[in-house]
């Protein structure tokens, strides 16, 4: 990585005062399971936990948990706490659909999802409808347009915190961790074993800091890097998703199966983005909806995180005038609020990551700049930089910091070649940052996360799970082409 942020606060320093912290303040109580109503085989329940971890005794918030339990109770090694991404992600609702993890895996560990705090059942984050739908274009051309963003904002995040509570303040991955550690203590394990995949891995960092004695065991799959400032975290965001292109575009030349076989791929997605910015592009389908350039770029991440090349491509020839496939997904983008209210996960990567502009509409244009220069194609990655406008004057309760890890268990971290959300480069990064008890795990293949790409990348990470054992450093496992 060409550079990284000096850390202006460490997690490791803001530790706990104690360990009794999650005990006293949610591990006593445990939880009561219950048959899921969405799914009778798993069990749910709730452990309450404090909105402020400085004011353990404070108000509580109640963390909505689904487990399903070992297959083979006499082989049961503990709990495997997995880690949703996002920000946004459910882990309950992960539960209820057949199970990723191998038969091994299954066998030996409680297999336990949870929703983390401000997603879904554990108090969503969520914002007055009415203020939701007002928010403007992501993508910025003038200063005033930064400005209208800023004075935005502040009616937006005082809406969406009174509309969610005190909870608001309160949603940063240090935060989690330590509702990690009492999702521990009550499930009776004396040391973590944790799966989490993309956003969800950035609170595993963090337990890993301020618990480095309660790690069993650790996969983050799909890394955060927590060290970037925010023209290096757009920047490499961009040079993935244009990475991801390239290796579509190779796919379509040398494969018969593409549509868009002996086509000038390039041209045609170059087409579609002026045809967007003309306001001209319409998706196909029931809905005849315009699909501005900015929605479109969606596909480049949303379609290559399987990946999955045939249904791009054919996507890509409907949008040209092709016929629709079957699974034409619907058009990406900004989607207003129906309800009452909207939920904001942004807000939690706003918490977390220090994205502020402030140099405005020049510091702005100057990372656009680079992120062109690194995403010919795609330009940049329409997700990170949707989410930045967002974040400006959002107050950032855990800055960014290279990490420190001083436990004895060793750790895995695990990515990619081709990951077009979170770069492989991030999860190198990151390894060297834990130090010499992280291992590196390197799948030269496509899509992001690995847990379930092939046997080599199964059999790797379940064998440190259940073992503990590392891969040997440098192990890498070979691409099985995706389509």
């Amino acid at each position: 990585m060409a550079m990284l942020l000096a850390a202006t606060t460490s997690c490791a320093a803001d530790r706990p005062s104690t360990g009794e912290d999650a005990r006293d303040a949610a591990g006593k109580s445990g939880i009561a399971w219950k048959p899921c109503e969405e799914e009778p085989s798993v069990e749910c329940g709730t452990l309450a936990v404090p909105i402020d971890w400085s004011k353990p005794d404070g108000p509580k918030i109640d963390l909505a948990i689904a487990r399903r339990k070992a297959t083979d109770p006499s082989a049961r090694i503990g709990s495997l706490l997995v880690n949703p991404g996002g920000p946004g992600n459910s882990g309950v609702n992960g539960m209820f659909r057949p199970s990723g993890f191998s038969q091994e895996i299954q066998r030996r560990f409680d297999i336990v999802g949870y929703d983390p705090r401000g997603v879904a059942r554990s108090g969503a984050v969520t914002c007055p409808a009415a203020t939701y739908n007002e928010m403007p274009n992501p993508i910025m051309s003038s200063q005033d347009d930064y400005n209208k963003w800023v004075g935005y904002n502040k009616k937006l995040h005082a809406d969406c915190r009174k509309q969610t509570g005190p909870l608001y303040d309160h949603l940063d991955s240090v935060n989690v961790a330590r509702d990690m550690d009492a999702i521990r203590q009550a499930l009776g394990d004396d040391k973590l074993t944790s799966y989490g995949v993309s956003y969800g891995t950035l609170a595993q960092q963090m337990y890993a800091e301020l618990f480095p004695d309660r790690v069993r065991a650790i996969v983050m799959d799909g890394t955060m890097d927590h060290s970037l400032d925010v023209k290096t975290f757009q920047v490499s965001e961009a040079a993935a998703v244009q990475d991801s292109f390239d290796e579509f575009v190779a796919w379509c030349e040398r494969d018969t199966e593409c549509v868009l076989h002996g086509r000038d791929v390039r041209a045609l997605w170059k087409e579609l983005l002026d045809k967007a910015d003309r306001g001209e592009l319409q998706w196909p389908g029931a809905s005849g909806r315009p699909v501005d350039a900015h929605s479109l770029k969606w596909l480049g991440v949303m379609l290559n995180e399987t990946p999955d090349w045939r249904l791009e491509a054919q996507v890509l020839n409907a949008l040209a005038g092709g016929p629709v496939p079957d699974g034409m997904p619907g058009p990406p983008g900004f989607k207003p609020a129906n309800g009452p209210t909207a939920e904001l996960p942004t807000a939690i990567l706003c918490s977390d990551f220090d994205l502020s502009l402030r140099g405005g509409y020049d510091e702005y244009a100057d990372v656009m700049r680079d992120s062109n220069e690194a995403a010919p194609d795609m330009r940049y990655n329409p997700m990170p930089m949707g989410d930045m406008p967002i974040c400006q004057g959002f107050p950032v309760t855990n800055p960014q910091h290279r990490l420190k890890y001083d436990g004895s268990a060793p750790l895995l971290v695990s990515s990619s070649l081709h990951d077009p959300s979170t770069p492989y480069e991030w999860s190198a990064n990151v390894a060297e940052q834990l130090g010499p008890k992280a291992t590196l795990l390197t799948y030269e293949g496509w899509g992001h996360s690995i847990y379930g790409r092939t046997p080599c990348t199964t059999s790797a990470i379940d064998g440190y799970l259940i073992s503990q054992t590392v891969p040997a450093p440098g192990t890498r496992c070979p691409a099985q082409e995706s389509k």
